[in-house]
């Protein structure tokens, strides 16, 4: 049996059953516009009884603004982004905001992703990437859009960042793994090229340049996926490894520690890892991978009020740089504090 196509209650349908005029419909589920306490509660009335949902994309002709935002990102596989989107698209949906996903992969030219977030008429965009180059951010916002970056570390224009502080995270990370004694440490960054991972080298190194004692091996993974992780330590275990790792990523490291495991290294016994963002994965019983937490949560509720301060008072805004401390999970990869 062939389906039909059901109905849809419109706007005149309300006005009608109302006894006001699609105007006072339109005003009504108009957030701001001004309507009468009396006629409200008759549209309420009979859009309930009819089942009416307003569109939202023919209230956009009407307003001018979509309430899209659009959430770029390139690094897909990294499981602690489908984390991050999960909240972002929670905390933008609790304001009445709506998610338009955009996947930047590969991408070299922000004129071609420009064009992509215009074409869909988003009210502002959200740039969640350390790797993605500053100029993105800064040709989102010299168009005129409302740009915050997330995990972004400079604003080489008019727009907010809001980010951890890579350089205090990998400072953080080297006392935590000369804390188990290591005297010989590793990092095994992201891709050279990330903003991240260069802040964190440079944190890592503030502590260890001064130690005479203590050495360190610099190598870098050419992604933040398992299979990158464990290519940079089968590379690694072609000359001496060292006692103590600071990998990229939970990813990056959880394909460290298949490398060594796989050729009888023995982790931590022989070698420690210490993770880097605490995805879900990481706390799994069979992992128990120690790790440096970012505050995801709270980096993203930042990231939406500072969005919200942008879309609602475009004359006042000011761009700023937030940057939010990191924590260390202990788990089972690295040796106890000594």
């Amino acid at each position: 049996m062939a389906r039909t196509a059901k109905s849809r209650v419109t706007l005149a349908d309300v006005a009608q059953l109302a006894g006001v005029s699609r105007s006072a419909v339109s005003r009504t589920f108009t957030p701001g516009a001004s309507v009468s306490a009396e006629t409200r509660v008759l549209v309420e009335r009979a859009a309930t009884e009819l089942g009416y949902r307003p569109n939202i994309l023919a209230r956009s002709l009407t307003t001018g603004q979509t309430r899209l935002v659009g959430l770029v990102a390139n690094n897909f596989k990294n499981p602690a982004y489908l984390e991050i989107f999960d909240t972002f698209t929670r905390l933008l949906q609790a304001r009445g905001l709506r998610t338009l996903l955009i996947n930047l992969t590969d991408e070299v030219d922000p004129q071609r992703s420009l064009d992509l977030l215009l074409q869909y008429q988003v009210d502002a965009v959200v740039v969640a990437s350390s790797t993605l180059p500053v100029e993105f951010s800064s040709a989102f916002s010299a168009a005129g859009l409302p740009v915050v970056h997330a995990l972004g570390r400079t604003n080489e224009g008019q727009y907010d960042v809001v980010s951890i502080d890579n350089q205090a995270a990998g400072a953080l990370a080297a006392r935590r793994l000369l804390a188990s004694g290591y005297t010989h440490l590793g990092f095994l960054g992201g891709p050279e090229s990330a903003t991240s991972t260069r802040d964190r080298l440079a944190g890592f190194m503030s502590v260890t340049d001064s130690l005479a004692d203590v050495s360190v091996q610099v190598y870098f993974a050419d992604g933040y996926t398992f299979e990158a992780g464990n290519r940079a330590m089968h590379d690694l275990m072609e000359g001496e490894l060292a006692q103590g790792y600071l990998c990229g990523d939970d990813m990056i490291a959880l394909g460290a520690i298949s490398a060594l495991q796989n050729t009888g290294v023995r982790v931590p016994d022989d070698v420690g890892v210490l993770g880097f963002n605490n995805i879900q994965m990481a706390g799994w019983e069979n992992i128990r991978l120690s790790t440096i937490s970012q505050p995801f949560r709270r980096l993203l509720e930042l990231t939406v009020e500072r969005l919200e301060i942008q879309l609602k008072a475009p004359e006042q805004f000011k761009p700023s740089i937030t940057l939010l401390p990191c924590e260390v999970i202990e788990r089972d990869t690295l040796k106890p504090v000594v």
